[in-house]
């Protein structure tokens, strides 16, 4: 994965509070997909937990607008509840309609305010303690069914037979990725193997600025670990970008649209560490920070009510300092 590559994330949830109706989310797509500077465009994903447009049939309009792009979710938070052997099939065939775009990033999905995930997993019979074994389970089917015929599988959750999922992705297999963000702590270390085991690359969000500089080390210890190259490893770093002369009042909008996204759970301080914010100087040293710890790929979206603008701002004066040698 190149240096510096820049993705765009769509801001889904807003569709409920006046950002963006699902056409012109499709229509942001096709402009970045045009502009030639976006490597990938990213949608999240949810089904109860935190409620938004279903992402794999958004990611079917996306893959007929854009023809260079790739085309991410990050994360796929109903990844433990989904059927592995449907949704093989239907990743592949994003794949194809890609022509081999496509990139997964899944995680848990567990959300602990309200006992959210805990309730939307009681729909399907399954725990909160049960969602990260899912994931390994579920990766590992998803993997077989894209390279190999008649997958006979017999795990904790899921057994099954002779199946063959056809068409098959053009890629063999789509990258997976895991996104986690566990605080840094000993208590992060199953976490974080866990990317390394089994994952293609890593996302995260810079809540502080540790979740980079001390969990990336990390895991790039367990991956040599396992005997894996940390250098062929993709880290995407998801994070924020809000554009106004005045710093503060950038963070302070970003803080504000982050509550209406999710409700009151992310701090000032947690909303500052995870923003791009002021002058379009100020927000490319942000962004040119995260790679300089680490990150290969850094995805932004726009936390302003004042989105399409600042999508130009971002396209004509941001991106093009971000990707200077100076």
């Amino acid at each position: 994965m190149p240096q510096r590559s820049l993705g765009l994330t769509l801001p889904q949830r807003g569709t409920f509070f006046g950002i963006a109706g699902l056409g012109e989310l499709v229509e942001t797509a096709h402009f970045a997909d045009e502009t030639g500077v976006f490597d990938s465009v990213w949608i999240g994903d949810s089904l109860l937990a935190k409620p938004r447009p279903e992402s794999v049939a958004l990611l079917g309009s996306l893959a007929a607008v854009t023809t260079r792009v790739r085309l991410a979710v990050g994360c796929l938070a109903t990844f433990p509840i989904r059927d592995p052997v449907l949704f093989a099939d239907q990743w592949a065939t994003l794949d194809q309609l890609s022509n081999g775009r496509m990139l997964l990033a899944v995680c848990t999905g567990i959300v602990k305010p309200n006992d959210a995930s805990a309730k939307e997993g009681a729909l399907y019979g399954i725990t909160d303690s049960s969602r990260a074994g899912r994931l390994e389970e579920n990766t590992e089917i998803i993997r077989r069914l894209w390279t190999e015929d008649k997958v006979g599988f017999h795990g904790k959750y899921r057994s099954f037979e002779d199946v063959t999922v056809q068409p098959k992705p053009v890629q063999s297999p789509p990258p997976v990725y895991i996104a986690s963000n566990p605080v840094p702590h000993p208590l992060a270390t199953r976490a974080l193997r866990r990317v390394a085991r089994i994952a293609d690359g890593w996302m995260t969000t810079r809540k502080t600025p540790e979740h980079l500089t001390v969990n990336l080390p990390a895991i790039k210890d367990f991956l040599r670990e396992e005997g894996r190259d940390p250098e062929d490893f993709g880290v995407s770093a998801y994070h924020n970008l809000n554009l106004n002369p005045d710093r503060e009042a950038a963070y302070e909008e970003s803080h504000r649209f982050l509550g209406e996204y999710y409700g009151p759970v992310f701090t000032p301080e947690q909303a500052r560490n995870w923003t791009a914010a002021g002058t379009p100087e100020q927000a490319a040293a942000d962004i040119r920070a995260l790679y300089g710890d680490g990150a290969t790929e850094v995805t932004l979206r726009i936390t302003s009510w004042d989105w399409r603008n600042q999508l130009k701002l971002l396209v004509d004066e941001v991106i093009p300092r971000v990707l200077s040698d100076d």
